[in-house]
């Protein structure tokens, strides 16, 4: 690990020399929010946030992407010959993003990079991508990462951590892919120090967080417990199976494979699907075994909170960053389902029942 001091006099020349080598990414404000997007010429990206509304694992996982194309016209000798499209996975760097979300795109990675089963679409566009990330010095009351996994200064999954300073920048450098990206700005100024900065501020932003949850029951509760706790129909009464909160998750990876044809040209894409969609899980017989709300929305936390955890034995599938909690438009909140889900006993089930 490398300790680098960047002198923010010289920040948007080291992101310019940086942009001869990468396409940069980062949070850009559009009226009053950020989004991350790619950065323009001499454009540097916002700093002065707390989150995104929506993550940047659009970058790694794109809304929609065209996997295949092809031709219906069958004058031509390549018809209905599937091709794969032409993707540009040139060298870029994602700056500004927050821990929570450089976590989430370790736990996406554990879906698309199997031994397996291994995703060439995700792959390339992560081992293309550096991430830098800028520690959290101000968390929402809703953010609850220190609990999750996660954290405010956590590193799993970045290249470079940056913290603000004031007149500077300081910079801990992980990886081959971040001394690239620094050597390419032009960011070389060692500064040894900077470790104990590091830790004081990493304890003092946690220090502020005010929101926590407790995991430690759900890898011990039964599964068919808890799928038949007496509290689900309580906790989906208000849902209104919009999708806003698996869209805004940084850790969902759902999606869907369609073809559209307009002439005689196809495409085959990938398009971000939800758990939370009535449609989601209709067969082509018409059945649809989680016909109603509440299976859908139990899906949805049993998923982040007890399949994951039981599946993958690294935690929650969750990072704390509480998009869903802040963008829900009926106050749904993961916290309590996971209290709930945390401190649910089987005789409680009994009791409700009785």
């Amino acid at each position: 690990m490398t300790l680098l001091t960047i002198d923010k006099q010289n920040w948007t020349q080291g992101l310019a020399a940086a942009a001869d080598h990468y396409r940069l990414f980062g949070p850009v404000k559009e009226k009053d929010q950020h989004r991350f997007k790619a950065l323009e010429k001499g454009q540097v990206p916002d700093l002065d946030l707390v989150n995104t509304r929506l993550s940047p694992k659009d970058l790694v996982f794109p809304q929609s992407e065209i996997m295949l194309t092809y031709s219906l016209d069958e004058s031509r000798e390549d018809h209905h010959i599937m091709k794969e499209a032409h993707t540009d996975h040139a060298p870029r760097a994602v700056v500004g993003m927050r821990p929570c979300d450089a976590r989430a795109i370790q736990l996406v990675k554990l879906n698309f990079d199997t031994p397996d089963v291994k995703d060439p679409y995700w792959l390339k566009a992560y081992e293309a991508t550096t991430f830098i990330g800028m520690a959290c010095d101000t968390p929402l009351s809703t953010c609850f990462c220190t609990s999750a996994g996660c954290g405010p200064y956590n590193a799993e999954g970045l290249d470079i951590l940056m913290m603000d300073r004031g007149g500077t920048y300081l910079a801990k450098i992980f990886t081959e892919k971040g001394k690239a990206f620094a050597d390419t700005a032009g960011w070389n100024q060692a500064t040894p120090e900077a470790a104990e900065a590091f830790v004081a501020a990493k304890e003092a932003a946690e220090a502020k967080m005010v929101s926590t949850i407790s995991t430690d029951n759900l890898a011990d509760t039964d599964l068919l417990d808890l799928h038949g706790a007496p509290f689900w129909d309580d906790i989906a009464f208000a849902c209104l199976n919009c999708g806003t909160c698996t869209f805004t998750c940084p850790t969902c990876w759902c999606f869907d494979i369609q073809d559209e044809v307009q002439g005689k040209s196809g495409v085959r894409m990938k398009n971000w699907d939800s758990c939370m969609f009535p449609i989601f899980t209709v067969h082509t017989t018409g059945h649809n075994p989680r016909d109603t709300k509440t299976q859908r929305v139990r899906q949805r936390f049993m998923h982040k909170l007890k399949y994951f955890v039981d599946k993958y034995q690294t935690g929650i599938m969750c990072v704390g960053c509480g998009r869903c909690v802040r963008q829900c438009p009926v106050n749904i909140d993961i916290r309590r389902v996971c209290e709930l889900m945390n401190s649910f006993k089987p005789a409680d089930a009994c009791v409700a029942q009785g």
